[in-house]
């Protein structure tokens, strides 16, 4: 079942004020924290200001490739619910969990079967699991059957070409949340037109 979903990559306040004041605003909205690869990072002093608002519904989440103690020491003040890790040992994300007290999001770049195993590791350290797909800052997919079947002890959440206006009911067996960025973009920019779509597509199934 689909509870709800993720819009990732914001990195401006016009954008956030209308995901966040929508009538079916998104359970998780992501920030890229540590990633300047992406054309969706954004810089700490730029992230503090557009941080500064009421998230009314939503909960804040800090997208961390591989994170260094600088980083989250800078960032630990900010509203973040949950920590978006990828490339991170459990060892290092169960240090990060009692440190920071933040919930965990475990992302794993999925390819074949043995990358979606990996999730196993994770087990004990982990809130939900995301499966995305390898291509970072790049928006790629992967073959979704390659999850269809696994039992996971955590909520799932699922990145990687997923389509603002395709059929969102193809996720249900599969997936508790939808995570998308470049999906719901125009020209490399966040389209409200797109955004509004899908969360109006969301807000059918769930009912």
């Amino acid at each position: 079942m689909i509870k709800g979903c993720k819009i990732c990559g914001i990195k401006d306040s016009d954008t956030l004020n209308y995901i966040i004041n929508h009538p079916y605003p998104p359970k998780f909205i992501g920030f890229i924290c540590n990633y300047p690869k992406s054309s969706r990072y954004v810089e700490l002093n730029s992230l503090k200001k557009l941080l500064n608002v009421n998230k009314n519904k939503s909960e804040f989440v800090a997208v961390l490739v591989k994170p260094n103690n600088q980083t989250l020491e800078e960032i630990k003040s900010l509203p973040f619910d949950y920590y978006q890790l990828y490339d991170c040992t459990p060892d290092t994300i169960k240090k990060i969990r009692q440190k920071y007290q933040k919930k965990i999001i475990t992302a794993l770049t999925i390819k074949d079967e043995t990358d979606v195993l990996r999730f196993k590791s994770f087990a004990d350290v982990t809130d939900i699991y995301l499966f995305d797909s390898k291509g970072y800052e790049k928006s790629q997919g992967f073959d979704h059957n390659l999850i269809r079947n696994i039992k996971l002890n955590k909520e799932l959440m699922l990145a990687g070409n997923i389509k603002f206006d395709g059929n969102l009911k193809n996720y249900e067996k599969i997936a508790n949340y939808l995570d998308l960025s470049g999906g719901l973009e125009t020209s490399g920019l966040k389209d409200t037109s797109k955004i509004d779509i899908f969360l109006n597509n969301l807000n059918k199934i769930n009912k």
